[in-house]
C-alpha cells in the first residue's frame, strides 16, 4: 500500500464511518470513567471524555451527577450530568474530601502534558484553586481520612508509562528541537515515582519515604501510615517483583508487610489503619491485575488469602464499617460482593452479564452497600450506574445518534461457547453481519495474555469491519482472566500452546455452526494478540490474512530491547542467558519458513513494551521467503495506535489487507 492513503476511496469511507460514530457527540462528554461517590451520598463525580474532532484524542473534564438521579437517553446529553471543569486540555481523577465540601483533581492547564493538583469548592463551584506544585507529573492522589492532608503519587518526567496506557514515556509537551535525542540513563533518579504529602491548611509540601524507593501505587492506611506497592529500582520490569510496604507518615520509614512470587495491585488501606488489602495474581501488565485478595493485619503482620476458584477479583475497597467490598469477573460476568476481612468469608450481592469498568470490573463503594460504576453492553453505550443491594439504576446516560449508527451496522452480537480439544468449555463473543452465514471470519485475539473480553458496546473499528461483511470472533482462551488462577496460569510457560488450540477450536466451532467460511479465515490483535497473529500462521495454515499490531516476534531481542524483560522471563520460564528453550521455540521469526499467510505488521516508534524492531524482524523474515508482507511504523505512537488520524490510517490498512486476501464479497 501507499504511504499516504488519505486520497483513497477506502480512507474516505473509513473517515465517514468514524464521523458518523463520533460526530454527534462532538463538543460534549460522551465517555465516562472513574466514578467517585461523595461521602455524604449526594453526588457522583467522574472523569468525562470530550471529543471535539477526529484529531489526537479526547479532552477530559470533571463531571458531577446527583447520586439519587435515575437517567435515560431520553433525558438528553449526559442524562443530567454536568461539567464542572473547563480544561482547556485534561482534567481528570476527581477525589472527595472526607467532609464532601471539596473536590480535588489533576489537570495540565499550567503545562500541557504535565498533571498537577487543583481543588474545587462545592459551595458555588467557582474557579478551581491550584494546589502547590509537585515535581514531575501527578498520577494519583487521595485525602487522608481526617481531611488534613493529601497524599500525592507523582512520576518523574520520562518515566515509563504502563503498556495498558500505551507505553512510551511520560512527557510534558515542551517545544524541543527535532534533533533532541531520547536519553535513558541508569543515573537518572528523576524517573522515579515518589510520594508527597500536602498539608491542606498550610499548603506545605514534603516528600514521603526515602529517595531511593520507587512507588507504583499508594493509599492511606488510617491517618498515620500509607500502604504502597514499591520497589528499589524504578524500571518498568521492577513492578513484577514489587512488595507491599507500609510507610509511616511522620518518619517516612517503610517496612515490607507482604511479598509474593507473582504480582500485587490495587493496594487499599482500611480507614482505621488496622488492615491492608490487595490483589495478588500472575500478571502480564501493570494496571491489569485480577486474581485473589490478600488481607494483612498491620499490627501482627499475619495475612490470609481470599480466592475464587471460578473467578478473579478485580477491585477492592473498604467500607466505613470495616468490610471489604470487591468486584470480580466470572466468565465475562461482573459480580459485586463483600469480604469479612477477619474470617475471609465472602458474600455476593449483585451481578450482571454486561461489561463493567474499563480494562476490568471496577467500582467505588458508597453508603452501607452501594457501588458506583461504569457499564456497557452489546446494546448499551458507556454510562454511569449505581447499585444498592440488588437494585441497579442508570444515573448518567450518554447515548447519541453515533452510538445508534455503530450498533446498526452490527447484525448480531452474542456470547458463544465451544469445546477445546481436551473438552474444556471456552467462552467468546461474536459480532456478525445481518443475514445467514457463512461469513469471512476475523479472529480478534486480546492482549496480555492475562486479560479478557467482556460484553462491550461494539467498538467503532470492529463495527466497521462487520459493516464490510466480516464476522469477528473475540475468544477468551486459557490465560484469560475471569475463571480462576488455574485457568490463568495455563498460559505461563506455554504461550501459543493450549491457548492457541482454544482459539483454533473456536474457529472450528463457528465453521460447524455455519457462521464462518473455512476458506476465508483471518487473524488480528494487538500486543499479545499481535504475537498470536504471527504465531497462529506458524502452527496452522488456514489463515488467509493476518494483521499483527505491536507484536512480539523474537523473544531473544524482545527481552533486551523491551522495558519489561521481566515479563518474558516470567511467562517463558527463564532468561535467555540461562538457555531457556522457549525463547526460540515460541518465537515466530525462527519459523518464518512455515508461514504462507499474507501479513501486515504495525508498530509505534515510542513503544517501549514491544519495540518496533519486533515488527521489522518478522517483516524481513517473511519478505526473504516471498510471503506477501508489509510493515507500517507510526511516528509518535506507543503500544498500539491510539491517536487520530493515525487510527483512521490503521483501520484503512487493516480493511484493505483483509479485503485483498479474503474479500467479503466473492
Amino acid at each position: 500500500m501507499e504511504r499516504d492513503l488519505r486520497e483513497s476511496t477506502l480512507y474516505g469511507e473509513v473517515e465517514e464511518h468514524f464521523r458518523k460514530v463520533y460526530g454527534p457527540g462532538f463538543g460534549r462528554v460522551t465517555e465516562p470513567s472513574d466514578p467517585r461517590p461523595s461521602p455524604d451520598g449526594r453526588w457522583v463525580a467522574f472523569t468525562g471524555s470530550l471529543w471535539v474532532k477526529l484529531e489526537g484524542g479526547p479532552k477530559t473534564r470533571i463531571c458531577l451527577v446527583p447520586l439519587g438521579l435515575e437517567a435515560s437517553a431520553a433525558d438528553g446529553p449526559a442524562g443530567g450530568a454536568r461539567e464542572i471543569s473547563s480544561g482547556p486540555e485534561h482534567d481528570a481523577g476527581p477525589r472527595w474530601s472526607p467532609d464532601a465540601r471539596r473536590l480535588s483533581f489533576v489537570s495540565d492547564r499550567r503545562e500541557k502534558g504535565r498533571m498537577q493538583l487543583y481543588v474545587l469548592s462545592l459551595e458555588g463551584l467557582g474557579e478551581a484553586e491550584a494546589l502547590p506544585e509537585i515535581e514531575g507529573t501527578v498520577e494519583e492522589h487521595g485525602w487522608s481520612p481526617d481531611g488534613s492532608r493529601i497524599l500525592v503519587l507523582a512520576a518523574g518526567l520520562h518515566a515509563d508509562s504502563a503498556g495498558a496506557e500505551g507505553s512510551g514515556a511520560l512527557e510534558s509537551e515542551k517545544d524541543l528541537p527535532e534533533w533532541t535525542p531520547r536519553v535513558d540513563s541508569w543515573e537518572d533518579r528523576q524517573v522515579r515515582r515518589r510520594l508527597w504529602l500536602i498539608d491542606v491548611a498550610s499548603g506545605e509540601v514534603r516528600a514521603l519515604a526515602r529517595d531511593d524507593l520507587n512507588v507504583w501505587e499508594a493509599d492511606w492506611c488510617g491517618d498515620g501510615s500509607v500502604v504502597a506497592l514499591a520497589s528499589d529500582d524504578p524500571g518498568e520490569s521492577s513492578w513484577y517483583t514489587a512488595s507491599l510496604v507500609l510507610i509511616d507518615t511522620e518518619t517516612g520509614e517503610d517496612r515490607v508487610i507482604a511479598k509474593s512470587d507473582v504480582q500485587f495491585g490495587y493496594a487499599a488501606g482500611a480507614p482505621d489503619g488496622s488492615r491492608v488489602a490487595a490483589i495478588e495474581a500472575p500478571c502480564s501488565d501493570r494496571q491489569l491485575v485480577s486474581g485473589r485478595a490478600i488481607v494483612v493485619d498491620v499490627e501482627s503482620g499475619a495475612s490470609h488469602f481470599v480466592e475464587m476458584e471460578d473467578a478473579d477479583i478485580t477491585w477492592l475497597g473498604w467500607r466505613p464499617d470495616g468490610r471489604l467490598a470487591y468486584a470480580s469477573l466470572r466468565r465475562g460476568a461482573t459480580v459485586f460482593g463483600h469480604i469479612d476481612p477477619g474470617t475471609g468469608e465472602r458474600s455476593e450481592t449483585w451481578s450482571t452479564d454486561e461489561g463493567v469498568g474499563a480494562w476490568a470490573p471496577y467500582a467505588a463503594a458508597f453508603g452501607a452497600d452501594g457501588f458506583a460504576f461504569v457499564r456497557q453492553g452489546f446494546d448499551r453505550p458507556l454510562e454511569v450506574a449505581v447499585v444498592e443491594g440488588d437494585v441497579d439504576r442508570t444515573i448518567a446516560s450518554f447515548r447519541h445518534e453515533g452510538h445508534d449508527h455503530a450498533r446498526s451496522v452490527v447484525g448480531r452480537a452474542e456470547r458463544v461457547t465451544w469445546s477445546a480439544p481436551d473438552g474444556l468449555e471456552i467462552d467468546g463473543f461474536l459480532l456478525a453481519p445481518a443475514g445467514d452465514g457463512p461469513h469471512p471470519l476475523i479472529l480478534q485475539i486480546h492482549g496480555g495474555p492475562v486479560w479478557s473480553y467482556q460484553e462491550w458496546f461494539p467498538r467503532p473499528s470492529l463495527a466497521w469491519l462487520v459493516s464490510r461483511g466480516y464476522a469477528v470472533l473475540m475468544p477468551n482462551p486459557r490465560g484469560s482472566t475471569g475463571r480462576g488462577r488455574a485457568f490463568l496460569e495455563a498460559v505461563i510457560g506455554d504461550m501459543g500452546g493450549e491457548d492457541a488450540r482454544d482459539d483454533l477450536a473456536g474457529v472450528d466451532a463457528l465453521i460447524e455452526r455455519g457462521d464462518a467460511d473455512p476458506e476465508r479465515i483471518g487473524v488480528t490483535g494487538g500486543s499479545y494478540g499481535g504475537y498470536m497473529s504471527c504465531w497462529l500462521p506458524v502452527v496452522d495454515q488456514r489463515f488467509k490474512a493476518a494483521v499483527a499490531i505491536s507484536p512480539v516476534t523474537d523473544y531473544y531481542s524482545q527481552h533486551w530491547n523491551s522495558n519489561i524483560g521481566a515479563w518474558d522471563s516470567w511467562f517463558l520460564g527463564g532468561r535467555p542467558e540461562d538457555g531457556a528453550e522457549q525463547y526460540r521455540e515460541r518465537s515466530p521469526v525462527f519459523f518464518a519458513d512455515r508461514v504462507r499467510t499474507p501479513t501486515l505488521l504495525t508498530a509505534g516508534t515510542e513503544d517501549r513494551c514491544t519495540p518496533p524492531g519486533q515488527a521489522m524482524e518478522f517483516y524481513r523474515a517473511l519478505q526473504a521467503r516471498g510471503v506477501p508482507v508489509e510493515v507500517a511504523i507510526y511516528p509518535g505512537e506507543g503500544h498500539g495506535v491510539r491517536k487520530f488520524p493515525a487510527y483512521l490510517d490503521l483501520t484503512t490498512r487493516t480493511t484493505a489487507w483483509f479485503e485483498r486476501f479474503m474479500p467479503a464479497v466473492r
